[in-house]
């Protein structure tokens, strides 16, 4: 039996995601992909998992009947999100309230109106009616043993509008029992300031359990919501990653990390937040969508550092320009290579993948003027560790690491009177003493040069058989110039158990891709263990 291990109740990390997150344009989740990223928010350790409106669609119906037999939480609880019941009506007689009782989950979210004028133009209600509505439909749900939180849909905007109206939904709405009542703003647009004045004042007059519900519009929906736990509140709601409509909710990871680590408040399990950055990740790729690389505290770039000045401090002590040690969260500090970098970057750089050369000053100063005078021709290193490692290893050992000597390579790409017919790549060099000569054929040129390469080579090198291209960058850096510019290349491979990137610059986009690609394999083959025989 799985063992439950939940937070206490003083303060609820409340996720919803697999709702309001799913809103962003270009979301589309299956149930299979909602089960897993709920599994991946368990494990992370959030109370609340809001699943979706039971009811309100086929696929939310059937993620909580498939949540039942198959989610074992053991840090969080499931929620069903609906409204209050309809006007004129009653809440023991609504059919949207008995699906969200059918759903099983032990939670109900209800969205209710707090601004008069959504009341009046979209509800087509009175302001007492919708009073009532509130009151009538968190009796009915507690009646039934479900635990109540309503969400007051533009409350900071009705509050504005009509303060006395919207204070009033929120005492009607614990007065009937809801356990907390969430303010939400709903179009985005408030500031720190005004929230935090707000949910002071709404605390003062109502002694109701406050929570935020924040969009980032301003691009303030973290702030405001810690502008919210300043005034009093203790139930945030958040998506991961900031997924949600327009430009997304208050993101999840910062909001915990600044508890956690910023206020000094557990409001996870105990060893759950050095699971963020994996948990964020894999919740990007359940999405599709590529991980932020320059998201707080998750990001690939978090704690990434590229000045000469920043690194000789790091290189004395890290914490002098790290707010965090990246590890609480998951994370890693990288040291980027650039043409900014001095010999500090270079010997962490060095040190990160293995070479001390912190006792060789001279060794450090030619990498330094080696990448600058890379860079100044168009390289960049930042984006491509195994090409950085491979120029180290030549200064270190003094030579290039060459597992073949290569004599030319060609390409054709073929267009006949039908259309475009294809592209063939031939290759000639010399591997361990032997001549070999290998063409292949590709969808393009850079394709068909992979295939010639790789006919060429794995008879003598088996272990390129396991090296996949994964990604394929071109960048244009001289636009001036027009078809005529310097290209730059940037490629991702993998051997199955990790990645690497390098770079290629040249005149022209085949003989980029050429280099990064030499370099791919290079570094691939050095990565097996191989040692380099020419």
């Amino acid at each position: 039996m799985t063992e439950v291990t939940r937070t206490d109740d003083s303060f609820h990390v409340f996720d919803t995601t697999l709702r309001d997150g799913a809103q962003r344009e270009g979301i589309n989740l299956t149930v299979a992909d909602k089960l897993a990223i709920a599994r991946h928010l368990d494990d992370f350790g959030v109370g609340f998992i809001e699943g979706g409106w039971p009811g309100a669609n086929p696929r939310d119906t059937e993620f909580f009947a498939r949540a039942a037999a198959e989610l074992e939480l053991r840090h969080a609880q499931l929620v069903a999100f609906g409204a209050t019941r309809r006007a004129g009506g009653k809440a023991a007689e609504d059919p949207q309230l008995a699906a969200l009782v059918a759903s099983g989950a032990p939670v109900i979210t209800l969205v209710a109106k707090s601004h008069d004028r959504h009341v009046e133009l979209a509800l087509r209600t009175t302001l007492d009616e919708n009073l009532e509505m509130v009151r009538d439909s968190v009796a009915f749900l507690r009646s039934q043993g479900r635990r109540v939180f309503i969400d007051c849909e533009h409350f900071f905007d009705g509050y504005k509008a009509n303060p006395e109206y919207a204070v009033s939904v929120v005492r009607a709405a614990h007065e009937a029992g809801a356990d907390v009542v969430v303010l939400c703003d709903t179009n985005g647009g408030m500031l720190p300031g005004g929230v935090r004045e707000i949910v002071a004042d709404v605390l003062a007059r109502t002694g109701a359990r406050l929570g935020i519900h924040a969009q980032d519009d301003t691009g303030c929906a973290v702030a405001n919501t810690l502008a919210a736990v300043d005034a009093g509140a203790t139930h945030v709601q958040c998506t991961a990653n900031g997924y949600g409509e327009r430009v997304g909710n208050a993101n999840l990871f910062p909001v915990v990390g600044a508890m956690e680590i910023k206020y000094d408040r557990r409001v996870l399990p105990e060893g759950r937040l050095a699971e963020m950055t994996r948990i964020s990740h894999a919740i990007a790729e359940l999405v599709n969508l590529s991980p932020s690389t320059h998201q707080p505290y998750v990001g690939f770039s978090a704690f990434a550092h590229k000045a000469g000045l920043h690194a000789s401090a790091i290189k004395v002590d890290p914490d002098l320009y790290q707010h965090i040690d990246p590890e609480r969260v998951g994370n890693t500090m990288r040291m980027l290579v650039s043409d900014m970098a001095g010999r500090a970057s270079v010997e962490l750089k060095g040190k990160e993948l293995g070479y001390d050369l912190s006792s060789d000053r001279d060794l450090a100063g030619r990498v330094v003027a080696k990448v600058k005078e890379q860079e100044n021709l168009g390289y960049t290193y930042e984006s491509a560790d195994a090409s950085f490692e491979l120029l180290l290893r030549d200064e270190v050992r003094g030579s290039r690491d060459r597992f073949y000597t290569l004599e030319s390579w060609r390409t054709i790409s073929e267009q006949g009177p039908k259309g475009f017919t294809g592209n063939e790549a031939t290759v000639k060099l010399w591997a361990k003493g032997e001549r070999r000569i290998a063409t292949g054929e590709g969808n393009g040129p850079v394709n068909a040069l992979d295939q010639a390469l790789r006919t060429a080579l794995e008879g003598i090198y088996p272990p390129l058989a396991g090296i996949e291209l994964v990604d394929y960058k071109v960048r244009i850096l001289e636009g001036q110039h027009g078809t005529g510019s310097k290209t730059r290349v940037l490629i991702e491979s993998t051997d199955g158990t990790g990645t690497w990137s390098t770079v290629g610059v040249a005149d022209n986009v085949v003989a980029a891709s050429w280099l990064a690609l030499e370099d791919a394999y290079t570094y691939g083959l050095v990565r097996a263990g191989l040692e380099p025989t020419e």
